[in-house]
């Protein structure tokens, strides 16, 4: 579900800076009503009684909808498969460079033209390239939802790939990556990736290099844009002030003009290489420290058991026993966690932190010990039931509060199958795990030599 290394581009709300502002103050009004709404918008309802209903359209396109009467706001969240593994060998950074370009002209309308009907329609509109999908959103007022909904169907269906947007698009892209050029934990990331990865496609910055980018050609983003956006690999979340009739009819407006296959190169499933030190060295007052140790898939049978030996190891602030080791006994770091990686392709549990470089090998010792008393002891039965309250009861406070947030969730739970009453369900596949399953995770997981990866001066051999 969750990706560590996401792209973005967002078109947001109206900016004073934005030309052509001052013609458009009519728009005011409907632009800090929309705004006022974004900020006040509550949670709906405990999630144990939120309604989930899912939506066929006429053309068979799928929708699960959340519907919320109680102020004028709907939110979509949609996703195709495929994402940047899917950028052709020497075209790295292709659909980066291509969820950058929907806000830039669509249809009959160029850039100017179609960033001002956006604007005029009170909408927000975003894209995400991320590994192993394209990712796309908005929010919008349901009185002012046709004009929004039209602008989003030009953006999926018809963009323009202007030369003129495409280079300045690039230029941005490219201004990042020559900044980065000097950031050593930018330096870091790729090292660490082409390490662990290898030839893989995870292994490739999501942005492209220069070189790569410097070779995409609008025919190269028209022809990513047709292979990805299919309706055969589209997923689609929608909540708040709409019905499913309407939806129905929204959702082959939007989407039922696209093929229904997409045409995607196969990428094969990796494990990562663990049982390796990365060093990338850098005279810095504070050392970072990452550590890899295998992961688990959300389809797997000890999923759940993984999930809380993880919370007990590091996932919970305040309260694990990386917190309680490394801050509040030694004082060694201000934050460190683990969490847990899954990609469609590759899983993975990591270990983070950072703290003063004269004490990193004392602390990456710290960090190894902890996971090892972890990995042979297990957790305790307190420590298991305090892990089963905290995230059981944190679920709808981390993933349901807001429409946007509860229709990412949602998006996510059809990319893991794990069905429409997952979230009636959870709380009982969480209660469920025992003491034993949680310590075969531990043991599972936790037993392997992991990937460490240092980032400031050398620990000169010590850790």
């Amino acid at each position: 579900m969750t990706n560590q290394h996401r792209s973005t581009f967002a078109h947001a709300l109206p900016s004073p800076l934005r030309e052509g502002w001052a013609a458009r103050l009519a728009t005011l009004p409907a632009i800090l009503l929309l705004a006022t709404f974004f900020l006040i918008l509550p949670a709906l309802t405990a999630h144990a009684a939120m309604t989930i209903q899912e939506v066929k359209s006429e053309k068979g396109i799928t929708a699960w909808l959340v519907e919320d009467h109680t102020v004028p706001i709907v939110a979509i969240r949609f996703v195709f498969d495929g994402g940047t593994t899917q950028d052709p060998a020497g075209k790295e950074g292709l659909a980066h460079l291509m969820i950058g370009l929907f806000a830039e002209g669509a249809g009959d309308l160029d850039s100017d033209a179609f960033q001002v009907k956006l604007d005029d329609a009170g909408a927000e509109m975003s894209f995400e390239a991320q590994r192993d999908g394209i990712y796309g959103s908005m929010r919008m007022l349901s009185l002012r939802k046709d004009a929004a909904f039209d602008l989003l169907r030009l953006a999926v269906n018809r963009p323009r790939f202007d030369q003129e947007p495409i280079d300045r698009i690039r230029a941005q892209i490219l201004s990042g990556i020559i900044a980065s050029e000097r950031d050593p934990k930018a330096i870091a990331e790729r090292k660490w990736l082409r390490a662990i990865y290898g030839a893989h496609p995870y292994s490739r910055p999501d942005e492209g290099t220069k070189e790569s980018l410097a070779g995409v050609t609008p025919a190269d983003l028209g022809a990513f844009h047709k292979a990805t956006f299919a309706r055969g690999g589209l997923h689609v979340a929608v909540v708040g002030d709409i019905d499913a009739k309407r939806l129905s009819e929204k959702l082959d407006q939007l989407f039922g003009e696209l093929p229904q296959k997409q045409t995607l190169s196969p990428v094969a499933d990796v494990a990562a290489k663990l049982g390796q030190q990365v060093e990338v060295n850098y005279d810095l007052p504070q050392t970072s420290l990452q550590l890899a140790f295998p992961g688990v898939g959300r389809s797997e049978p000890d999923f759940f058991a993984a999930l809380l030996m993880n919370d007990i190891l590091g996932g919970s602030p305040f309260t694990s026993r990386l917190w309680e080791e490394v801050r509040e006994k030694r004082g060694l770091a201000y934050g460190v966690g683990s969490y847990l990686v899954d990609n469609e392709h590759s899983h993975a549990l990591l270990v983070t932190t950072a703290t003063r470089s004269d004490r990193a090998a004392e602390t990456l010792s710290i960090l190894r010990q902890v996971v090892k008393e972890l990995a042979e002891k297990g957790p305790t039965e307190s420590e298991l039931e305090a892990s089963k309250k905290y995230l059981i009861g944190a679920y709808a406070i981390n993933n349901l509060d807001s429409s946007s947030s509860i229709a990412a969730t949602l998006v996510e739970l059809q990319l893991d199958d794990f069905g429409i009453d997952h979230i009636q369900r959870r709380a009982a596949l969480i209660d469920q795990v025992t003491l034993d399953q949680v310590k075969a995770a531990a043991k599972k997981l936790l037993s392997a030599e992991p990937a460490i990866m240092v980032v400031g001066p050398p620990l000169g051999g010590k850790g």
